[in-house]
C-alpha cells in the first residue's frame, strides 16, 4: 500500500480565507440550508461514517457541514489531483471535518488519501468519477462489509459503475444522483457551460465572440455549454459520434461536422464526452497555429496530452496553460487536459446557485441510502421521483415563485387509459 499523506498544517490566515469562501456559498445555497435546519434537529444520519471524494471547494464544503450536522462523521479527499482549494480544505479540518485533500497532488498522495478515507470504514460513499468505489472494490475489499450504499455525481462515475453493474462486480447499491433531472437541467447544462467558458476567459484572457469554437460531445454538459457559447457571441460546432444528439445539435442551430473537418477551422476546443481520445494525435497536425484545447470532461483522457508531451516542446505561458509547439505551429492546452471549470488556477466550478441543486440531491439521496439502503439490491439505482421534486418545490420557495396544482378530476384523467374522444 502506498504511503499516507502527511498531515497538514493549518494556516491561520488560509483557514480564514477557506472560512469566508465557505461562509460566501452558504448565503446563496438555501436549499442545502433547509436541509441542515432539519438535519440539525432530526439527527438522520446520525452513527454514519460518510466517505468522500469530490471537488475540495466552497460549495462541496457546504455539502460536507450539512451532512455533519445530520449526524455523521465525514471523511473526504479530492477526486481531481488540481480541483482542490488548500484554504477551504484548511477551514474544513478546523471544523472538526476528516479532510485529507490537497491540490498538485502526486498520483500516489491522491489514492492515499484515498486510502485514509476508506481507513475509516465508511458506511455511505460519496464520490464524483467512482475513484472511491473503485478503489474500493480493487485494493480495499476488506472495508466492503460496511458499506451500506453510495451516492455518485458525475456522468463519467455513472458510466464506470454501470459497467460494473454489467460485469456483476458492483457490490453495493449505489444512486446515480447525476442521472436525475434536478442534477441534468441545471448542473450539467447551466452549470458547465457557464463555468468552463468562464474558466476559459479568465485563463486565456482571450474573446469569445467571433471565435470558432469546437465542442465535442451534444450531451447535456455539450448542449449547455454550445448555447451559452453562441450567447457571447461564438460560432460554434458540435461534433458526435451519436446520430440523435447530431440532429438535435443541428436543429438546435450548431454546425455539426467529424472531429477531422473541424480541426482546420477551430480555434477554441472543448471536449464534454467523458470518452477517451476525443481529441487524438492526427488531428493536431490539422488544427491552426495557436489554437486552445481544453477539457470539460471528467477525466484527463479526453485529449491525447502524452503524444503532447512526447512529440512537442512545451513551454508554461502562465499558470493553466501549456503551450506544445511541433512543426510550424504551437497549440495551448489548459489545465494539463483535465476539468477546465476547476483544474485552472482561476477556475471556481459551477455557479453556486447550481451547486445548491445539486449537493441538495446528494444530502437527500445519502439519507435515503442510510434508510433505506439495506433493502437496495447491489447496483445503479435512480434517485427517487419524490426527492427531485421535492428539491424543485424548496428551490422555488426560496425565490418565490408559485406553480399551480392538478385539480382531483385532472390528476384522474392523467392516469386513466378509458376516457378517449
Amino acid at each position: 500500500m502506498v504511503a499516507r499523506v502527511q498531515s497538514v498544517k493549518i494556516g491561520e490566515e488560509t483557514m480564514q480565507t477557506g472560512e469566508e469562501k465557505i461562509r460566501w456559498a452558504e448565503q446563496y445555497m438555501p436549499v442545502l440550508g433547509m436541509i441542515r435546519e432539519r438535519f440539525i434537529q432530526e439527527q438522520p444520519l446520525e452513527g454514519m461514517v460518510i466517505g468522500m471524494a469530490l471537488h475540495v471547494e466552497a460549495k462541496t464544503a457546504v455539502l460536507t457541514r450539512t451532512l455533519a450536522a445530520g449526524g455523521a462523521e465525514v471523511h473526504i479527499t479530492g477526486c481531481n489531483p488540481l480541483s482542490t482549494q488548500d484554504d477551504v480544505a484548511d477551514a474544513l479540518r478546523a471544523s472538526g471535518i476528516h479532510c485529507f485533500a490537497k491540490r498538485a497532488c502526486s498520483h500516489d498522495e491522491y489514492y492515499a488519501a484515498i486510502d485514509q478515507v476508506l481507513d475509516a470504514r465508511p458506511s455511505i460513499t460519496i464520490d464524483d468519477g467512482m475513484d472511491l468505489i473503485h478503489h474500493l472494490h480493487t485494493g480495499r475489499r476488506e472495508i466492503l462489509p460496511s458499506v451500506i450504499g453510495g451516492c455518485e455525481e458525475t456522468t463519467t462515475g455513472i458510466h464506470r459503475l454501470k459497467a460494473m453493474e454489467a460485469e456483476g462486480k458492483l457490490l453495493f447499491p449505489v444512486i446515480a444522483v447525476n442521472d436525475t433531472p434536478m442534477k441534468h437541467f441545471f448542473d450539467n447544462v447551466h452549470g458547465t457551460g457557464e463555468s468552463a467558458l468562464t474558466a476559459i476567459m479568465a485563463t486565456t484572457n482571450i474573446l469569445i465572440a467571433g471565435k470558432r469554437i469546437v465542442v465535442a460531445g451534444y450531451g447535456y454538459c455539450g448542449r449547455g455549454l454550445a448555447t451559452k457559447a453562441r450567447s457571447l457571441g461564438a460560432r460554434v460546432i458540435v461534433t458526435e459520434v451519436d446520430p440523435r444528439r447530431a440532429l438535435q445539435a443541428h436543429f438546435d442551430g450548431f454546425e455539426v461536422m467529424a472531429m477531422h473537418e473541424a480541426a482546420p477551422i477551430g480555434e477554441v476546443f472543448v471536449t464534454t464526452t467523458g470518452n477517451i481520445g476525443v481529441l487524438p494525435a492526427e488531428d493536431f497536425s490539422l488544427m491552426r497555429d495557436g489554437a486552445i484545447l481544453c477539457n470539460a470532461g471528467h477525466f484527463n483522457v479526453e485529449i491525447d496530452v502524452d503524444w503532447l508531451e512526447a512529440n512537442a516542446d512545451a513551454i508554461r505561458r502562465r499558470d493553466g496553460i501549456d503551450s506544445y509547439a511541433f512543426g510550424d505551429r504551437t497549440i495551448h492546452l489548459l489545465a494539463e487536459g483535465r476539468l477546465v471549470n476547476l483544474a485552472t488556477p482561476k477556475g471556481m466550478g459551477h455557479p453556486i446557485e447550481v451547486m445548491d441543486l445539486s449537493f441538495a440531491v446528494q444530502a437527500l439521496s445519502t439519507e435515503y441510502m442510510a434508510q433505506h439502503g439495506s433493502d437496495l439490491a447491489p447496483g445503479v439505482h435512480n434517485v427517487p421521483r419524490a426527492i427531485d421534486e421535492q428539491i424543485a418545490r424548496m428551490k422555488l420557495e426560496s425565490l418565490g415563485c408559485s406553480i399551480d396544482t392538478l385539480t382531483r378530476e385532472q390528476a384522474e384523467y392523467i392516469s386513466s387509459w378509458d376516457v378517449g374522444t
